[in-house]
């Protein structure tokens, strides 16, 4: 990613004479200058990016990039709730293919578990702490730098599934029933993958908890794969993802006869994108009731 923005900053950088590197840059000056609006979730968000956007321009001298987030910020202080960088956009080895991609699921669990509502601030620091991460690992030279993004945004998401879980508690006490048309929940998998991480398993251990208390007639799972890959390979892998979740609330006293499995494989997805496209959002199970 980087590679390709920097070609075209190469291209800009001749045409331009009378300028310095940093009159070019206005997107910057503009999220410096915004007044953020929209949700405390997006007002935090622009903050972050503008603070991650000029240390990219005046620190690290990283003008690509500085753009990209000063873009990201200028959408957030619109009131627009941006994604999490996706890691697919990124040149990154296999093995941080994986690890960012399970941390993005993890992010994502918990916005749809009301993170950017329950706690905004948290939630638009760990994201802009991950794409400072991603950013970061791509680079793949400043060792200090990819562990204090690391660092930063592993105690920002464990302190923000702290916070989810202490609202869920408050905001959903015993003697409220559970809605069945509202009740979803998302499970997400690395690529390739039908393994359940850290952060899937808390979420299965709410599910469990939540039908314990107020049983469903049927919970549904159903499993799901981006567009990576060969689609007969995909419904194989979704079914796969949606067994391990099965067999996990089974373990957790949920009873298989509750239980009904079925794919979708790359079809239904929930960011579209074309084929052949890795997107973590879109490696997932949904557990829905009825």
């Amino acid at each position: 990613m980087k590679s390709v923005r920097n070609l075209f900053l190469a291209v800009g950088v001749v045409a331009l004479s009378g300028c310095t590197m940093f009159d070019t840059y206005s997107e910057v000056d503009a999220l410096n200058e915004a007044q953020p609006v929209g949700s405390p979730f997006t007002q935090s968000l622009a903050g972050e990016y503008k603070d991650f956007a000029n240390s990219e321009l005046k620190d690290m001298f990283d003008y690509p990039d500085a753009l990209h987030f000063a873009r990201k910020g200028l959408a957030a202080a619109s009131g627009e709730a941006v994604m999490p960088e996706p890691v697919s956009d990124w040149n990154l080895s296999e093995d941080h293919i994986k690890e960012l991609g399970a941390a993005r699921g993890r992010l994502i669990v918990a916005y749809d578990l009301g993170a950017r509502e329950i706690a905004p601030a948290t939630a638009a620091r760990a994201q802009a702490k991950f794409d400072c991460w991603v950013e970061q690992q791509e680079e793949n030279w400043q060792t200090e730098d990819i562990l204090n993004c690391k660092s930063d945004y592993m105690a920002s998401i464990a302190e923000l599934e702290g916070l989810v879980q202490q609202a869920t508690d408050v905001i959903a006490p015993e003697t409220v029933p559970m809605v069945p048309e509202e009740a979803m929940y998302l499970v997400f998998f690395n690529w390739d993958s039908k393994t359940l991480s850290s952060g899937a398993k808390n979420v299965l251990d709410a599910i469990a908890a939540e039908v314990a208390k107020n049983p469903p007639s049927q919970v549904n799972v159903s499993g799901h794969a981006d567009t990576s890959g060969d689609a007969e390979y995909n419904k194989r892998l979704a079914f796969k993802r949606a067994t391990a979740v099965r067999d996990a609330l089974i373990e957790r006293g949920v009873s298989a006869d509750l239980l009904a499995v079925e794919s979708h494989g790359e079809k239904d997805l929930l960011v579209d994108t074309l084929d052949n496209v890795r997107e973590p959002a879109n490696r997932r199970v949904n557990i829905s009731f009825q």
